[in-house]
């Protein structure tokens, strides 16, 4: 704040020349000057006493603003944080669970190649049953004939023999159980008679 100004009244320079005394019109003329000029003075100090005040005001609110703004960046900086966090939590389950899917896809392509070379075996055996099915009957019609008249040969009977072992009604009964029951037995089996048969 700037100092006050001096209001005293001016001294008059000593003059040789002059000897008398101010006139009253002068000190009145005097006396008003310095009124003017300390209420001037008393105007300046409640001017810069006011701006002072404004200035004071205007630095404090500009401090609680910073404050303020402050708080709400480091506010939004933790919320982003967050968001960020979870964002990349949800990514990796997410990745985890294409990975899991991708592995189950895998797996089940697996699985439908597996069940469609069982398919094209169950297809083969299919298109092979009547072929089985009129060897089995051809070979029970030759059953039922039995032994031919007038061969007696122990040779003939031999063969005949050893051609019954082949072709017994257990043997024969066993191929229509298999007939009747194929859709009973594991892949597996059904290969292996149908190859034997095929063969």
């Amino acid at each position: 704040m700037a100092g006050r100004v001096n209001t005293s009244p001016p001294v008059v320079p000593y003059s040789s020349c002059d000897m008398s005394s101010p006139s009253p019109v002068q000190i009145r003329e005097a006396n008003a000057h310095l009124v003017a000029v300390h209420r001037r003075v008393a105007e300046l100090e409640q001017w810069l006493e006011a701006a002072d005040n404004t200035v004071r005001e205007q630095a404090e609110s500009l401090i609680r603003k910073d404050e303020q703004l402050r708080a709400a960046t480091q506010e939004i900086a933790e919320a982003k944080d967050k968001e960020i966090h979870y964002l990349h939590e949800k990514l990796c389950k997410s990745e985890e669970t294409i990975q899991r899917f991708q592995n189950m896809g895998k797996e089940k392509d697996a699985m439908i190649g597996q069940l469609q070379h069982r398919c094209q075996l169950l297809d083969n055996i299919c298109k092979s049953r009547p072929l089985l099915d009129s060897m089995l009957s051809h070979m029970a019609e030759a059953e039922r004939l039995g032994p031919v008249v007038g061969m007696g040969e122990p040779t003939a009977n031999t063969s005949l023999t050893d051609g019954e072992s082949n072709c017994s009604p257990n043997r024969i009964s066993n191929h229509k159980d298999f007939s009747l029951s194929e859709d009973d037995m594991d892949d597996q089996e059904l290969d292996e008679i149908v190859f034997g048969t095929t063969v």
